[in-house]
This record gives C-alpha cells, sequence and structure tokens, in this order.
C-alpha cells in the first residue's frame, strides 16, 4: 500500500490519541514498542530515557490508535528536564484517552499519587490506570494490586494487568482503549507505524547503546545527531555526532583505545540494520558541547522545544 494514501473508514471506525504517561521507568516505551510491533522508542534502566514526544501508530481493521509516548513525569533538575515535563503536561490536554501506567511489581507510591492527582485535574479525557509488569509481580500479589485499587478508589478508574515484556494482557489492554475511542478517521495511512522521521530514530538508537553501555557515567548529558545519511543498492552509511557536556565524558565514551565507542558502534548498527532493512556502514564522533542541557538556544538546535 502507498505509504501517502489515507482511505476512507469502514463503517463504525474508532481513532484517536492516546497518552502513555507515568513515572519514569515503568515500561512506556518498552509497551508502546510492543503494541505497534516494531521498535521505535528506545528502553534503557537510565530513568528518563524519552526525550521527545514519540507517537507510535496501531491500525486495526476496526480501529486506529495513535499513542504518545511522554517523558516520566517528575521533578525537573536543568531545562531540559523542564522542557519534557511540560511537554508531558501539555500532551495529556490534547489526547482523547490516557493510559497512566504504573510499575505492578512494587506498591504504589507518592510519584503515583502525585501523577494521579495531577490527570484528575489536567484532563476530562477517560484514564485507564495499566498495571505493567505483572510478570515481575511475586505469586502473592494482593496486596500490591490492592495499593493501586486504593490509588485509584478516589477517581473510578478502570486497572487493566498486563506485561509489555511479555505481552500478556495486552490484547485486552488494546480492546479496552479502542472502546474509550469515538468513531473517527484515518489520521495517517495504515501501514505507518510513527509519525517520526527515520533520522530520528536512527539518532535514539545510538542513544540507547550510550545509556545501555555507559549507564550512570554519561547519564543524561548525551545527544546525538545524524549528520549525513547517504543510500545505494548495497549500504546505507551513516555519519553521527555525539554530545556530551564534558571533557572527562568524552574520554568514557571513546573508552580505552576506541574499545567503548567501538562497542556503542557495533551495536547501535545491529539495531539500525533491522530499522533500514539492509547493511549499514556507522560512524560516530564525540563533540564536547559544555552545558548543552542548561542552554535553551542549545536545547533547540539538538530538537528539544516547548511543543504548542
Amino acid at each position: 500500500m502507498d505509504s501517502f494514501v489515507i482511505p476512507t473508514p469502514p463503517a463504525g471506525f474508532r481513532s484517536g490519541f492516546i497518552a502513555i504517561v507515568g513515572r519514569p521507568n515503568v515500561g512506556k516505551s518498552t509497551l508502546m514498542n510492543h503494541l505497534v510491533g516494531q521498535k521505535i522508542a528506545i528502553t534503557s534502566p537510565v530513568a528518563q530515557t524519552t526525550r521527545n514526544r514519540l507517537r507510535g501508530i496501531l491500525t486495526t481493521p476496526t480501529a486506529q490508535l495513535i499513542f504518545v509516548d511522554t517523558p516520566g513525569i517528575h521533578k525537573p533538575h536543568h531545562p531540559l528536564g523542564e522542557v519534557l515535563v511540560k511537554n508531558a503536561q501539555r500532551t495529556v490536554g490534547l489526547v482523547d484517552v490516557v493510559l497512566f501506567v504504573v510499575d505492578a511489581s512494587v506498591p504504589a507510591g507518592g510519584g503515583d499519587r502525585y501523577i494521579a492527582e495531577f490527570l484528575s485535574r489536567q484532563t476530562q479525557a477517560p484514564i485507564l490506570l495499566g498495571l505493567n509488569k505483572c510478570d515481575a509481580q511475586p505469586a502473592e500479589a494482593k496486596d500490591l494490586d490492592a495499593s493501586y485499587v486504593t490509588l485509584v478508589a478516589p477517581y473510578a478508574w478502570p486497572l487493566l494487568k498486563f506485561s509489555a515484556l511479555t505481552g500478556a494482557g495486552l490484547s485486552d489492554l488494546q480492546a479496552q482503549l479502542i472502546e474509550h475511542l469515538e468513531p473517527g478517521p484515518y489520521y495517517y495511512p495504515p501501514d505507518l507505524i510513527t509519525d517520526q522521521p527515520e533520522h530520528f530514530i536512527m539518532g535514539e538508537l545510538i542513544r540507547e547503546q550510550i545509556l545501555q553501555l555507559t549507564r550512570e557515567e554519561v547519564p543524561h548529558s548525551v545527544a546525538v545527531t545524524i549528520d549525513r545519511v547517504e543510500e545505494d543498492a548495497q549500504i546505507t552509511r551513516i555519519l553521527a555526532t555525539v554530545r556530551v557536556e564534558r571533557s572527562s565524558q568524552k574520554g568514557i565514551l571513546i573508552g580505552k583505545g576506541g574499545q567503548m565507542l567501538k562497542a556503542i558502534g557495533s551495536a547501535a548498527r545491529e539495531q539500525i540494520q533491522k530499522l533500514v532493512d539492509g547493511k549499514v556502514y556507522l560512524e560516530l564522533f564525540v563533540k564536547v558541547q559544555p552545558k548543552w542541557r542548561q542552554s535553551q538556544a542549545q536545547l533547540a538546535e539538538l530538537g528539544y522545544r516547548l511543543e504548542e
């Protein structure tokens, strides 16, 4: 099917935008990847992985669900964090349904209560509470579940249990989300799975490997830009720049004898090859750009703007 053709929907077709919100590291990006059937959002054990508002698109014979993966709602500590949280808050006010995701392997905490109160004030849209990581719950999980029943009691939000990792419960979740959507058109061509350009996803896949391989050593002071992509029948050549804030971080990223940068490039190349469905040559450069997270101008240059 031509990716630019948007057909007329069948009778009874439903569509709409669904915000996936929650604390950092509750599995929002993993969930969206599983729902759309392909990796478009990066995942990492490091909190605050998600930065840009990323739309994942799931089209079924009866509905089109556009998932908006938001940064974890938290107390910001720098201008980048402020931009991320404000964008997440704005998103909530613009969507048709909100899926509030929590980590069901631990009891409800203060961060969950903060988000619940925030959502109750911020949106009139239907809200569903998704208990993710049910596969990681202990055999006797009644007390854990009870803490979330108590959390939503003032709001009467429905609860659904699932695992974004294994896929358990996701068909029920999908059905419930569709039920809460209004009749509507195709917003995107049925074969599209994201509204983000391929270059953006390439940069995110590189950033994911940096987070995976360096963990807390270079946490959030890293940004990736794709400087050039050249494609021919045999191979896709990509030139990318990794920006950090300090020379010490540059040293960590490059590693002894360039071994860390080589490992990052190799792992990222494997992921990008799946994206482009072909061979990839990836060249990475590391650049020190002091205090880029503190500068509104540099944040904008790197693509982190307050969204309208």
